[in-house]
């Protein structure tokens, strides 16, 4: 077997793991957060307790997103595919909303913090809608934000001396009182991402 296609085999298997592993967690989250009450955090406020840096470098808090639904996806500008490919379609999705679609946050957090700067997030998100907002922040902010959402992601060296991440590939969606009523996946078409994005604005994301 070529070289080529021994590693395109692996990275393929590696994101099958990971698909794998992230719908196993899904399945479990979903029978407990669905009918979830909102979070609360100690100071009252509703929202995920998350604390992570916007692309233009500003602090983002999980406050933010108090009382307005939102779209979230794990992923890193270095992925060859699964990501640009969300992003993608989810910027074509937007533009099928149209204004409906300001009335939701869409939210893209790295899962490498290492290499995705606030800059490198900005040049990357400048190829998408400008609604979707890039996070990043310190590996421990990083890894509290994953835990929220129950996002698997796994760091792997590569044979160059790099390394790539398999991570979780859904959009998980969040009502305005903070609480997961579904998923997409990049397999999702625009018709059906966009009917998906159309029943969270209108509070029926189920």
């Amino acid at each position: 077997m070529h070289a080529g296609r021994a590693q395109t085999l692996g990275r393929r298997f590696k994101v099958f793991c990971a698909e794998f592993a992230s719908r196993l967690l899904l399945a479990a989250w979903l029978g407990v957060l669905v009918s979830a009450p909102a979070t609360a955090q100690s100071d009252g406020k509703v929202g995920p307790a998350i604390e992570l840096i916007d692309q233009n470098g500003k602090p983002f808090f999980g406050t933010a997103l108090a009382g307005r639904p939102y779209a979230i996806f794990f992923g890193f500008t270095h992925c060859p595919d699964v990501c640009p490919t969300t992003l993608m379609t989810l910027t074509n999705t937007l533009q099928r909303l149209g204004a409906d679609a300001d009335r939701l946050r869409i939210l893209f957090v790295s899962v490498d913090p290492e290499r995705d700067t606030p800059e490198q997030l900005r040049q990357y998100l400048a190829a998408f809608d400008p609604r979707i907002i890039g996070l990043t922040g310190s590996e421990a902010q990083i890894a509290s934000a994953a835990k929220n959402w129950k996002v698997f992601h796994n760091k792997i060296p590569e044979d160059d001396g790099s390394y790539t991440i398999v991570h979780s590939a859904y959009v998980y969606l969040m009502d305005g009182a903070n609480r997961l009523v579904g998923t997409m996946g990049f397999q999702d078409s625009e018709v059906e991402q966009a009917a998906k994005l159309r029943r969270l604005i209108e509070g029926d994301g189920r």
